[in-house]
Formats: structure tokens, sequence, C-alpha cells
């Protein structure tokens, strides 16, 4: 049985009953009031607005100049990254039409999104990387038109080095708007601003519940909660590395979620004195220190069939395997947002640009979906045509069906058919 090394304190979720009020009646302002709204909500929370909320191709080029040469090197790798594996993802697509009996044909059509729009939070830091994550698959898939909106930060429109990656990954119209008024104005639309079907991108509880509030009206990729990291480890992994992820995913917020599954409890020591160590010197210590503290798991465990069972229950965003015979991992471990294969990888090249998408399930929903894709994008739609001899044959089967249901009408629909192809086919 599991032995828990170091639990987390439990400490209760944020009650969100107000901010559900708050994001209920922002949508319902904008609905009734449009861009009046807009304008208000956007100063009320970001102290800001613009003769035009819509970036210009002038600000775009100034924000280009203002971004160090090595920044756009770097950008430009992974948003190529991002790129080379969605287009892998659409390679393994097909459309296809079967003959399922003689003059039936059955077919599946993919059909890209028309309007995506992608949300991209300001918070704390700068998140670069979620530009190319959220709008780069879409264009990919073909979309016609890939929006983005991110919050202005200090009065000064959107931040540059995510101006520039929004430019770099084709994004047709580039908004400065966040927040509440950003995911009601993308999907409602406002005079000057035509709304999408489809929006993605993570955010604060705000963003949160107004992707859930407007969910219906469009479709949305996921909720997203807090972010979470799973390591298993066994007795020949690095405690260094090992410390140091940790902390890489226990610097997000107070909120975020790290745990060690590990089948050494030598090597659960080891990295606990390393983390010891590292934090004594990591300028977000007290973000991460205090994730850790409320957040942190060490779970020892006695083999690596228990590692599996462990994670697969909590079904963690990202699942990182620092042990040998990694293909077992690989072929047993089943509820994940995104694996991490061996002490050459890690959580950071995924949030960054290796090239698989950073937006992930959390909150368990990994046992029932994954995380963002170029599939995401488009319309795995089926249509069906029969010669009228395979309709004639159709015909009888599927009335006598409709009939068992109580449902004449539909009986007709195929009887009619049976009677009118039947005479043809004689």
């Amino acid at each position: 049985m599991a032995e828990f090394i170091k639990q987390s304190q439990h400490i209760e979720k944020q009650d969100t009953g107000n901010v559900k009020e708050i994001v209920t009646k922002a949508l319902s302002d904008i609905r009734k009031d449009g861009i009046k709204a807009v304008r208000g909500l956007s100063e009320k929370f970001d102290k800001w607005n613009p003769e035009s909320f819509r970036v210009s191709q002038e600000e775009i080029e100034q924000a280009v100049k203002k971004v160090p040469e090595t920044f756009k090197q770097d950008t430009q790798y992974c948003q190529a990254q991002v790129r080379a594996f969605a287009q892998a993802q659409l390679e393994s697509l097909s459309e296809f039409e079967k003959e399922i009996q003689p003059g039936t044909f059955l077919g599946q059509k993919l059909i890209p999104l028309s309007n995506v729009g992608a949300y991209v939070p300001g918070g704390r830091y700068p998140i670069v990387s979620s530009v190319q994550m959220s709008t780069i698959p879409p264009k990919v898939a073909g979309v016609d038109r890939v929006i983005a909106c991110s919050p202005a930060r200090d009065g000064e429109g959107i931040h540059p080095g995510v101006l520039y990656a929004m430019h770099l990954a084709g994004v047709d119209e580039v908004y400065s708007l966040g927040g509440i008024q950003a995911i009601g104005t993308m999907a409602y639309g406002v005079e000057g601003i035509d709304p999408v079907d489809f929006i993605v991108g993570p955010g604060n509880a705000f963003v949160a519940e107004a992707k859930r509030q407007v969910f219906g009206k469009v479709g949305i990729d996921q909720i997203a909660g807090p972010s979470e990291n799973l390591i298993i480890a066994d007795e020949q992994a690095d405690p260094v590395l090992v410390a140091a992820d940790i902390w890489g995913q226990c610097e997000h917020d107070l909120n975020a979620v790290s745990i060690l599954v590990t089948t050494s409890r030598k090597l659960a020591e080891d990295v606990q004195e390393e983390m010891n160590r590292q934090i004594s010197t990591l300028e977000t210590a007290e973000v991460a220190q205090g994730s850790w503290d409320r957040n942190g798991m060490i779970i020892l465990v006695a083999d690596k069939e228990e590692a599996v069972k462990v994670a697969d229950e909590y079904a963690i965003e990202h699942v990182q395997v620092q042990a040998e015979d990694l293909d077992y991992y690989l072929t047993n471990l089943k509820n994940y947002g995104s694996l991490f294969l061996g002490e050459e990888t890690t959580v950071t090249y995924g949030d960054k640009g290796i090239g698989t998408n950073h937006i992930l399930p959390t909150g368990e929903a990994a046992k029932y979906t994954g995380g963002l894709w170029v599939g995401k994008f488009i319309k795995t739609v089926t249509y069906q045509r029969c010669t009228q001899e395979a309709s004639s044959k159709l015909a009888p089967i599927i009335g006598n069906q409709c009939r068992y249901e109580g449902m004449a009408a539909h009986a007709v629909t195929a009887d009619v058919r049976g009677k009118k192809f039947s005479k043809l086919n004689v």
C-alpha cells in the first residue's frame, strides 16, 4: 500500500460564488450594451480604454522593434516546433468513404472551423508560449479566421513579446482585451468585432467562469485549473533533476500541484534535501515554497505497477517518468495530459516549445479527455448515400425499427422510399 511521506494540506478551494455572480452580470451587460459594456469593464478591471481595442499594424511593428533578437529567434524555433507537430497530427487524420453494404456508402469528412478566438493571459508573467499553443494549431487545421485577445499591461497595451509572438503565428486580428470582457466579446461579438465559434486558452478564475458560461453559444477547449505535475522516479533518478522539476511547477502559483511518486525512500529523502538547497537561491522562492507546502506530496510505492496505479488515480496534467523501463510506463499509463519520458525531457520543454501542446486537462479531466490539438479545430462529420436498390432493401428494416419505437412519421419516411424504389427495381 502507498505511503505518504509528505501530504498536502488539503486547503479548501476558493469559493467561486462571487466570481460566478460577477461574470454573469458582466456577460449580460455585454450582450445588452455591446462595446459600451466592454469599455466599462476594461476600464474597471484593467484601467484600459483605448480609442480602438484592435491592435494596429503600426503597434505590431513597434513591438517587433522592442523585443531582443535572441527572443525572436527562440520564439521562431518554438513556433516551428509547435507547427511541425500540429502538422503531423493533421496528417494522422483522414477522410474516407466505405461501401458498407452493396449500394450503401458511408463517409467521413474533415471540415475546419471558421472562426476561432484565443485568449492569452496576462497575469504575473507574459506567457508567450500560450500564443503558439492556442493560435498555431487552428492555423494548421485550416481555420479561416483566428483572433487573439490579451489584457493590456500597465496602461501600455499588450506586452511586446506576446504581440510579437501573435504576429509571428499569423493571427488575423489582435485585441487588447482581457478577462470577462475578452471572452464575452469573442463569444457574442460587439460593434466592430465579429464573434467566433470556438474559444481556447487558459486564464484566471474569471476567465474560466466566463468560458463556462458562454459554452453552448460557442465551443471551448476546456476549463483550465491550476497547473499539475506528477513525477514517477525510482532509485536511479537524479535528485537534482527531480527537485528542479518540482520547483519548476510549484512557481506557477500557490494553487499549483506537484506530486512525487517513488519506489525509493532514499530518493525521497535526497530529493527533499536537494529541494531545500535549490530553494535558497530561487527568485520565485516565496510562491514556489508556498505551493509546495500547501499542495506538494511525496508518495512511496512498492513497485512500478503501483506507481502506475497511483498516477492514473490522480489523472494529472503532466506526468514525468524518471525511472527504468520507460516503455512500460508508455504502454501502461492511461490518465494524463502529456507524458514526459526520461530525465532528458521536462515539463518546461512541453510548456514552452518542444512541440506538443501545453493546454492540457486538469482536475482529473485526463480521465476522459486529452489536451488541445489540431483535431479540436476540425469537425469530423459524416455523410451517407444509397443506390435505389440499396434504399429499397433498407427501408422495411428501418421502418420496422421506427414502429417498434412508436415513431410513426419516421416509419413513413422509410416506407414511402421502400414503395417508390422497389417498383423501380423490379
